[in-house]
């Protein structure tokens, strides 16, 4: 099994560091390792160092050893972002958790018409602060050393604005009458900016199609199924993993 992951604010480049503090508390106390045991320390902006536990020491301190120095994983080319539809309930953060675990670059919320939920003022920036903590455990959780990133939640005007410096943007339309491509077979950059946006539950309506095909964005659809709006992204993302070879 690959090592587990830590996150610190700063990557030591070694040759011995102490983890402490909340991450010092999951390794020591929830994960239990043992001296001799592999760790990766990152910040989760692509920059890490492997070491070897030394020591594990009362219930939040794990000391590490064999830092050789801090390496940082190349940028994703091409990168892909998805704009999600704020689901209801806790599936917002089911989305952020699976697309991070698959490998999604950055997820933005969006506040479709259509969307049961809205985010307002401090219950928005609550909500925002759960799914970015999410993202961080999904990529500690998947091995991660550069995590997806939560944006700011956006507006249908701002998407537009988005999905135009985009070099690929698509739509995923569920709806068989309204023309579209297969997501599968679509041309696509091999490097630049890949942007998906994933509508409600109740879809994407009129206006906001109009306003994102008027800022240059495909429409696409993923297969036959309809896929809820918290599991679309998360197979969309791992098509075009495959598809553009970062999976290879």
């Amino acid at each position: 099994m690959t090592a587990p992951v830590f996150v610190v604010d700063e990557v030591p480049g070694g040759p011995e560091f102490v983890l402490e503090g909340p991450e010092g508390r999951h390794a020591v106390s929830v994960k239990r390792l043992r001296p001799g045991e592999d760790v990766v320390l990152t910040d989760g902006l692509g920059r890490w160092a492997d070491g070897v536990v030394k020591a594990a020491e009362g219930k939040d301190r794990l000391v590490v050893t064999g830092l050789h120095g801090v390496r940082e994983e190349p940028r994703p080319a091409p990168r892909i972002t998805v704009v999600q539809a704020l689901p209801k309930g806790d599936r917002g953060e089911l989305a952020v958790e699976t697309m991070s675990e698959t490998g999604v670059d950055e997820i933005v919320p969006w506040s479709a018409s259509r969307c049961v939920t809205q985010w307002k003022g401090e219950r928005g920036q609550k909500a925002l602060g759960k799914w970015r903590a999410t993202a961080r455990e999904a990529g500690k959780q998947s091995r991660r050393v550069r995590f997806a990133r939560v944006a700011d939640a956006m507006t249908t005007k701002q998407v537009a604005a988005f999905l135009a410096t985009a070099d690929f943007a698509a739509v995923l339309h569920e709806d068989r009458e309204y023309p579209g491509e297969p997501l599968a077979t679509v041309e696509l950059p091999a490097a630049g900016e890949i942007v998906l946006v994933v509508g409600p539950e109740g879809g994407v309506s009129a206006e906001e199609l109009r306003a994102f095909t008027g800022a240059g964005a495909r429409v696409c659809r993923l297969g036959r199924s309809v896929l809820r709006t918290s599991t679309a992204g998360t197979a969309a993302v791992a098509l075009l993993l495959g598809r553009t070879g970062r999976w290879s």
